[in-house]
C-alpha cells in the first residue's frame, strides 16, 4: 500500500499533500522535531523525532519503501528516497528522479562551496502560489503512478 512521508519542517506544502492523501484513502506521515499541529485526520500521523541533524531524514529512509511518495527539499533525502525506490517530489513540483538526483547533489556541493568562500547565504526565492498549484499537480500525477505501480 503506497504512503506518503512528508520532510515536515518548514515544509510550505502539508495541506496539499493531506488533501491528496485523503482524496486517495492513503496514510501520510509528517515527520518534524516538533512545532506542528497533529491532524485530526487518522490517515495523517505525526511522528516527532528529536531535534538532532537529520533525524526526521533518517526516520523517512528507514520507513519509506518502494513506491511510497516522499515529499522533501532536501536534496539527500531525495537520493536516499530514491535508492530505496520511493517517488520523490520537491515541494515547488520539481520529482527527483535517477536522471537529475547527480546534478542536484552536485548542485547542492557547489552551492556549499561557495557559502563557504564567500561567507554569503542564498536566499530562495519566495514560494508562490504558483508554486503551490505546481506541486499539487505533481503530487497527483505521482501518487496516480505509485497507486498504479
Amino acid at each position: 500500500m503506497v504512503k506518503i512521508f512528508v520532510d515536515a519542517d518548514a515544509c510550505p506544502v502539508k495541506a496539499e499533500c493531506e488533501r491528496v492523501a485523503e482524496r486517495h484513502r492513503i496514510e501520510m506521515f509528517l515527520v518534524s522535531n516538533g512545532g506542528i499541529r497533529p491532524s485530526r485526520n487518522p490517515l495523517i500521523h505525526s511522528i516527532f523525532v528529536p531535534p538532532e541533524p537529520d533525524a526526521a531524514d533518517d526516520w523517512i529512509a528507514e520507513n519509506a519503501g518502494v513506491n511510497d511518495v516522499i515529499i522533501t527539499a532536501d536534496i539527500p533525502l531525495a537520493s536516499r528516497g530514491l535508492e530505496i525506490g520511493a517517488h520523490v517530489l520537491g515541494p515547488t513540483g520539481k520529482a527527483f528522479t535517477e536522471a537529475n538526483i547527480a546534478n542536484a547533489l552536485a548542485g547542492r556541493e557547489i552551492a556549499a562551496h561557495m557559502r563557504e568562500v564567500t561567507g554569503e547565504q542564498g536566499r530562495n526565492a519566495g514560494f508562490t502560489q504558483k508554486d503551490r498549484s505546481r506541486f499539487s499537480s505533481a503530487l497527483e500525477v505521482m501518487v496516480q503512478a505509485a497507486l498504479r505501480a
